[in-house]
């Protein structure tokens, strides 16, 4: 079953560089029938969906399995895909469910300390920008998409052999996480390897397999792509990256020092950033993780910023509820999105001359 909730962008993209039904019809040719909406159980669900996406509705797609469980993720698309840019939010699911919660040690507010969130909601401005957004159901507590699916850690999963030095899997923080944020424990005792191929099975490896096919779809029609991985960062943990006079960044901008994204990008990312007011930095004390070193390839035209933003810009982050500041950043942060996808439609327009 495919559920469709109303939410709609308020002023859709009305840009022709690729129109649904184009759109559409490349998916067909390059994905057949599942198209990008490769989560979907069935292929006359990716049909029916496919079709409703091609005559233009600009509606918000949540993918429901058959058995009505939690979606793996969500995936918001945009009337047309006008620029080379997918939004990815790995973090900011918020589906806790009952029987992992019940399991923790921990009370829902803590459990919730190491989420990203509304992350999601505050860049879901790309819609009316011509990009798609990408974002977990799941809490990253639960499991980790930025993290590798090899990132196995024996001290909560039962059988696993301890591997070489993973400092990752050291602090707690594998792709099947031990600890929240300031290393609180989740729960006591291990989970069986069962459970944790289950979690996997039903949330990582659908979303990697969605992100891909959104990237692909993006670089085979624009020449090139551009993946923002968002992100939210607490407080303190910004103290690494002040500066001299002890200032703060509110955005930290990661690109694997370097390595994942062509500098000119990054450069006028930042530079979009600043004409908003913020203060920014780059790649400390984060310069990406899994998903900005795993698809950030440059020489093939595929590139990738993870974004970082301060929390107490949005958040009060003692009891996880939105500040009043959340309006106010989520417009600023929609001005910057509309230039980055502005920006991502020059390898278009440059093919075209």
């Amino acid at each position: 079953m495919v559920g469709v909730t109303g939410i709609e962008p308020a002023t859709p993209s009305m840009s022709t560089k690729c129109s649904p039904a184009e759109l559409y019809a490349l998916m067909q040719k390059q994905h057949p029938l599942r198209g990008i909406f490769s989560c979907l159980r069935s292929v006359e669900q990716s049909e029916s969906v496919c079709k409703r996406y091609a005559n233009g509705i600009p509606k918000t797609f949540i993918c429901v399995s058959s058995d009505m469980t939690p979606a793996p993720f969500h995936l918001y698309l945009p009337r047309a895909i006008s620029s080379a840019v997918v939004f990815s939010s790995p973090h900011s699911g918020r589906d806790y469910p009952a029987q992992f919660s019940a399991g923790s040690d921990l009370d829902s507010v803590t459990l919730r300390s190491s989420e990203d969130a509304y992350v999601d909601q505050l860049f879901s401005g790309c819609l009316t920008h011509g990009a798609p957004l990408i974002a977990a159901c799941a809490p990253r507590a639960f499991v980790d998409l930025n993290r590798s699916s090899k990132d196995l850690d024996p001290a909560i999963i039962e059988v696993v052999q301890a591997g070489g030095l993973n400092p990752r899997i050291a602090a707690g923080l594998g792709v099947i996480p031990r600890v929240v944020s300031e290393g609180r424990p989740i729960q006591s005792g291990k989970i069986k390897m069962d459970e944790a191929r289950a979690r996997l099975d039903r949330f990582y490896y659908p979303y990697h397999k969605q992100l891909k096919d959104m990237l692909d779809i993006s670089r085979s029609i624009f020449g090139e792509v551009l993946l923002v991985d968002c992100h939210s960062m607490p407080h303190e943990a910004l103290a690494r990256s002040a500066g001299l006079f002890g200032d703060r960044s509110h955005i930290v901008i990661g690109d694997r020092y370097g390595t994942s994204c062509r500098p000119d990008y990054v450069s006028e990312v930042e530079g979009y950033f600043r004409d908003e007011g913020f203060r920014t930095g780059r790649n400390t004390p984060f310069a990406g993780a899994f998903i900005t070193q795993s698809y950030g390839r440059p020489g093939c035209g595929q590139h990738v910023l993870q974004i970082e933003i301060d929390r107490s810009l949005y958040l009060d982050e003692k009891t996880v509820t939105k500040s009043d500041n959340f309006t106010n950043l989520r417009q600023c942060l929609t001005r910057v999105i509309a230039r980055i996808c502005q920006m991502m439609k020059r390898p278009l327009q440059l093919a075209a001359e």
